[in-house]
């Protein structure tokens, strides 16, 4: 079962957890909700309650690992209805209204799970606070901050235009987008590299993220000169090392040819060949699946046992896609055969295009299936998105290559061993 399940999966309601109350120091209740919201990533929603003094308290956090780099949403308002957008803003998110010079800074409120209505909501709450005592020790002050406040009120009903920007340096903080997997027209996503100070206040040592920069800097892209394999003219080709978190590097390599327009594009395993041969079986349970990422090296074989059918999708090199762009390979395999529609071979049509509408119908998330990913030399991967516990969801075997698939793959007479003396 997931640490983080979706609020559709069973849902059993949060946690509750008996605390102390910091205002009259009595027991009251903390609710804990951990969950996935789609298209983003893990939240842990806390919520306290005291019976006794009435206080309460509601919180958003981070649920995975503070990422690379920062986000910075630039939010286009025009109409009433954008102002319900979900917004989760983290603690170390600033927000800012763009036309109207104002900005609530980071680390000065907690992490909130809200809309963009609610942000203007909590800006007023805030400005509100100690607007009497600033009446009696600086009116003048009190005067501009009453302004401000009703300007906010203004823009809070949605009826006038205006650029809200939502930035974090934690990277941990999300605009809904209503439109997903689809770009949303109304907000522009950025990342951006942290400064030294941004580390600082995240509490992140810079010496370990200078660090992962040169590591980084080791897995550039590298082009060299070769030859088109259509019409021999001088092409490009780029190649670029890649780590696969819980598998191994790859090497991807891509040629593209200014004569005559041929692109083509090429996956490799990095190390060694396995000792064992590796049989990959996934059931597909939601749409969503089609999103993970798949590797299928030169020797694999995929399979769909429901569907009684079998391919060797990667004779022209691996490839690393995913689950959906697998599915698009099988049907271009399947367009390749040669549709007649005459004696036995019309039987052959009909299976082939019983087999193309039901890939269509798991493309579009109407059917469900199961994918086995056979690969002798255990250079295949398929993303478990539970990692690193396991995924309820994929089976792995390991099992002994054949001696016909060893001598198949020269594995029979390779050594690496005193090879030198033999």
């Amino acid at each position: 079962m997931s640490l983080f399940p979706d609020l559709s999966d069973a849902f059993e309601g949060p946690q509750e957890i008996e605390s102390l109350c910091m205002q009259c120091y009595k027991n009251g209740v903390t609710k804990l909700l951990l969950t996935k919201i789609p298209f983003f990533k893990e939240v842990i929603i806390s919520s306290f309650k005291c019976e006794h003094c009435g206080f309460s308290n509601n919180e958003v956090q981070p649920g995975s690992a503070i990422q690379p780099k920062g986000v910075r949403y630039t939010v286009t308002i025009n109409d009433k209805k954008l102002m319900d957008r979900q917004v989760v803003k983290q603690a170390s998110a600033m927000f800012r209204i763009e036309e109207l010079d104002f900005e609530g800074p980071a680390f000065t409120s907690q992490g909130a799970l809200t809309t963009i209505e609610g942000l203007f909501e909590n800006a007023i709450a805030g400005l509100q606070q100690q607007q009497q005592l600033r009446m009696i020790q600086d009116p003048d002050l009190a005067k501009k901050i009453d302004e401000v406040i009703n300007k906010l009120n203004e823009y809070k009903t949605g009826d006038i235009p205006f650029t809200l920007i939502v930035e974090d340096i934690s990277g941990n903080s999300f605009v809904e987008n209503p439109y997903a997997p689809n770009a949303d027209p109304f907000v522009k996503m950025e990342y951006f590299k942290r400064s030294k100070e941004h580390n600082e206040q995240l509490g992140l040592n810079q010496e370990n993220e200078d660090a992962q920069d040169d590591e980084k800097e080791e897995f550039e892209v590298l082009e060299f000169q070769t030859n088109c394999s259509s019409c021999n003219g001088p092409a490009p080709t780029r190649m670029k090392q890649l780590d696969i978190p819980h598998f191994k590097q790859v090497i991807i390599m891509a040629t593209t040819c200014d004569a005559c327009g041929k692109k083509t594009n090429e996956v490799r395993a990095g190390g060694a060949i396995e000792e064992l041969g590796t049989r990959i079986t996934f059931r597909m349970t939601d749409p969503s699946d089609l999103n993970r990422d798949v590797l299928t090296s030169e020797s694999c074989t995929v399979s769909f046992p429901h569907l009684e059918m079998e391919f060797r999708l990667s004779s022209s090199g691996g490839k690393f896609t995913t689950l959906e762009g697998l599915l698009y390979n099988v049907l271009e395999h399947l367009g390749t055969i040669s549709p007649f529609s005459f004696g036995d071979s019309a039987v052959k049509t009909n299976r082939v295009n019983d087999l193309v509408e039901t890939i269509h119908k798991v493309i579009e998330g109407k059917e469900f299936i199961t994918i086995v990913l056979d690969d002798p030399v255990g250079n295949s991967y398929l993303q478990n998105i539970y990692a690193p516990d396991p995924d309820p969801e994929i089976t792995i075997e390991k099992y002994e290559r054949t001696q016909d698939q060893n001598d198949q793959y020269g594995l029979s007479d390779m050594k690496t061993e005193n090879y030198v003396n033999s």
